[in-house]
């Protein structure tokens, strides 16, 4: 599990083609990987993925195919990338309970300044918009957000600068494709109202 909370921005050094999914080598700055050790979970954009290899500021990752087609940002060498390492159960939950496994790609609609922040406003696949409520809790490559607004399958926040600072966040642009998480509660709320359906 992870919080949304972003730890550094890192970059994909390498991205090796392995039958169709990816082998990654990953550089981080500032993350701490003292206390990583091989098998312990890394969120790369929001998607979790496992550290099968340590190299001081490196970790290399494997990215099966069915990753790479649910997911976007991973495919690229060079690609800056949000990461957080998991959660222990006596961390400081600052953002919200992030599973790091992406429930879809959503592509941006519109970004600009509106002076004290920035307006990202999100178009989620039709199947997960359902999921996103107003004042609800959202992943957007990783990154705890709350959803100012909604609107059909279109949905709003406010980016801080210091989140923009601190996250790949400011790299988007009208059009680029997100990964998306929706809220766990969501998730479960559906699931027990349709059980006994089918």
């Amino acid at each position: 599990m992870f919080s949304g909370i972003i730890a550094d921005v890192g970059m994909i050094k390498k991205a090796e083609d392995r039958e169709g999914g990816l082998r990654l080598t990953v550089a981080t700055e500032v993350l701490d990987m003292n206390d990583v050790q091989i098998g312990d979970s890394i969120a790369v954009n929001g998607v979790c993925l496992t550290a099968i290899e340590i190299d001081g500021h490196n970790f290399v990752a494997d990215v099966s195919k069915e990753t790479l087609n649910c997911t976007a940002g991973l495919e690229k060498q060079g690609n800056h990338v949000n990461l957080e390492k998991a959660l222990r159960l006596s961390d400081r939950l600052g953002g919200h309970l992030v599973s790091g496994h992406v429930d879809g790609v959503g592509e941006v609609a519109a970004f600009n300044d509106i002076g004290e922040s920035w307006r990202l406003v999100v178009r989620a696949p039709h199947q997960l918009s359902r999921y996103i409520a107003a004042k609800g809790s959202v992943a957007i490559n990783g990154v705890s957000l709350t959803v100012n607004r909604v609107a059909g399958d279109e949905f709003e926040m406010n980016l801080i600068p210091h989140t923009l600072n601190a996250t790949t966040l400011n790299e988007l642009k009208t059009g680029s494709r997100v990964n998306l998480e929706i809220d766990l509660i969501a998730r479960y709320v559906e699931r027990m109202m349709t059980a006994d359906r089918g």
